[in-house]
């Protein structure tokens, strides 16, 4: 196929374009400042500006555009730019393919969203249809996913992308917590009771390209492993993983006091589950958390 990638420079679109080539697929990026050369395309999705033109012999459109959510303090100001750089990339992109032909239109709009749509679950398992939940990243959820509208009514076929939290050593989740946990300084966050919806690296990857190739899927999809596990199962894992005891807690007043109100959010429990990758038969190369970590530490 041909791709088109909005957000190919961030933490997943990086991993996800060396994923693509390795499975003989062409990328086109699109960047937010002037294009370097055949495969970038310039764009301002604040502004709504994409050229029609971009689309030309395009297969699909992957769209993981959006400021990081954990990247910085949330003061008023973030929280916008986080709301607006998930909703305007997408509302872009969705009008832009929706005033196409027929002809033109990709096939295919995988776009990101998040498991933050559930809110807060408590031990609760959820699939895909759930309702939303409250807070703020619930919130943006409804309004990100909403933004896809106009590319599904005219025809393209669009997969909401609720992704948990992948598993690598160089970002996500998993960077912050790497090296108080090789301290010994590591430990449950909270009470410990919450649920964290992970997902190995490469199962991420072999997700995306599954449900790009899988013309019977639309609609959301939980992009999670098949075993989400309490916090305290978490942290007793990964200082497994790096040899250390993980017996020193992080109460919920301190997160507060470092993150501000994203700690909030840092301590809802998500017990997502993968319905509909399940029903598909998608095979999971790293079921376990436990492999699942040793991968995430290990492979580049």
């Amino acid at each position: 196929m041909r791709i088109l990638l909005a957000g190919a420079s961030g933490f997943l679109g990086t991993r996800l374009t060396d994923h693509l080539h390795s499975c003989g697929h062409e990328t086109v990026q699109l960047v937010r400042r002037p294009a370097r050369g055949p495969a970038e395309f310039s764009w301002s999705p604040s502004a709504g500006q994409l050229d029609p033109a971009v689309f030309t012999g395009i297969d699909a459109v992957i769209n993981l555009a959006g400021a990081g959510v954990g990247d910085k303090r949330w003061t008023d100001g973030y929280k916008a730019l986080i709301r607006s750089s998930r909703v305007d990339s997408t509302t872009t992109l969705a009008t832009t393919m929706s005033g196409l032909a027929a002809a033109d239109r990709p096939a295919v709009l995988l776009n990101s969203s998040a498991v933050g749509w559930y809110g807060d679950t408590g031990d609760q398992p959820v699939e895909e249809n759930a309702p939303a939940g409250e807070g703020f990243l619930a919130d943006v959820a409804r309004v990100w996913e909403a933004a896809t509208g106009p590319a599904e009514t005219a025809g393209v076929r669009v997969v909401r992308l609720r992704t948990g939290l992948p598993l690598h050593r160089d970002g996500g989740l998993l960077k912050p917590q790497l090296l108080p946990f090789r301290l010994g300084l590591g430990g449950k966050l909270g009470s410990g009771r919450q649920w964290v919806p992970w997902i190995a690296m490469q199962d991420w990857l072999r997700a995306v390209t599954f449900l790009l190739d899988h013309d019977d899927i639309s609609g959301p999809v939980n992009v999670v492993g098949p075993a989400p596990v309490t916090n305290t199962a978490f942290g007793k894992a990964l200082g497994a993983a790096v040899h250390r005891p993980a017996l020193l807690p992080i109460p919920a007043f301190a997160l507060h006091v470092a993150l501000g109100e994203f700690a909030t959010e840092a301590l809802r429990s998500s017990r997502v589950l993968p319905g509909a990758l399940t029903e598909a038969d998608f095979t999971y190369r790293y079921p376990d958390l436990s492999d699942a970590l040793h991968a995430a530490l290990t492979q580049g």
